[in-house]
């Protein structure tokens, strides 16, 4: 791991401990003018965020910052893309499944990737040049991020799993995403279990074998999947977009993502 691969992960885990301070609280819930919610955490885990990876040389793009204009970021080569709490629905129903998602983007791919589930204190890093992606629980008492990795378990995706899982959004569940489970019953010849998780950990759980496709057909922002697309793309998997048929670009002019399958060997 490199110094600013170091940052991004204790952002993230630090980013968590300020998020679980106030989950462990009653909190406010604001909405912004798009009316999804917002809390104290998202800003303050935002803050913390902030602080670490503002030292680094790239430019940040966090869904918590002022939006910065295509014009400035368009000759951005490499940028941090950022979402301080990812699951914020979750992160109210108090359910856990809420993630901090740090990606470092390269000529718009993303080649680096941390989510951090603060609730369970698992850390999960993908790195695209290594061809590697880690999972490790973070322990309470004093560590250093060289001695987590050490201690993490690699990650890979499953194969040909009978039956077919189905990752699917607690939220986001609609006919577009039925629909496709029945092309896939009748094109495998399978039976297929649906696995319902909140937020990021959708790509988690494809990444680690637990699940074996995701697809969606809902908005999504880029601080929403730069994460986790890093996460996959290091375990082989490629995150498709449907509007191109080829691996989802960042540092779009347009920040709202198209949909997008992913999937391992079915």
């Amino acid at each position: 791991m490199n110094e600013n691969q170091i940052k991004a992960i204790e952002a993230s885990i630090k980013g968590g401990e300020a998020i679980m301070e106030i989950y462990k609280e009653d909190f406010d819930v604001e909405y912004k003018d798009d009316a999804s919610p917002l809390t104290l955490a998202d800003k303050k885990a935002n803050a913390i965020i902030m602080s670490f990876l503002e030292t680094t040389s790239f430019p940040i793009i966090s869904e918590e910052n002022k939006e910065i204009e295509y014009n400035d970021r368009q000759s951005w080569s490499q940028c941090w893309i950022v979402d301080p709490l990812d699951g914020t629905k979750e992160f109210i129903k108090k359910n856990g499944e809420f993630t901090v998602n740090i990606a470092l983007i390269d000529q718009q791919r993303p080649v680096f990737g941390v989510i951090y589930v603060p609730a369970q204190r698992l850390l999960y890093v993908g790195d695209v040049a290594s061809k590697t992606t880690y999972k490790v629980e973070v322990p309470h008492q004093d560590y250093t991020v060289e001695a987590l990795l050490k201690n993490a378990e690699l990650l890979k995706p499953s194969q040909n799993s009978n039956p077919i899982r189905v990752v699917g959004s607690r939220s986001h569940m609609n006919q577009d995403t039925l629909d496709y489970i029945k092309d896939l019953k009748t094109k495998y010849s399978k039976p297929v279990d649906i696995v319902s998780k909140g937020s990021s950990l959708k790509f988690c759980l494809v990444a680690e074998g637990n699940a074996d496709v995701y697809p969606r057909y809902a908005p999504t922002m880029e601080w929403d999947t730069a994460a986790g697309q890093a996460i996959c793309k290091a375990v082989g998997l490629d995150v498709i977009s449907l509007d191109t048929n080829e691996e989802m670009l960042y540092n779009r002019e347009n920040l709202l993502n198209g949909y997008f399958h992913v999937k391992t060997k079915l």
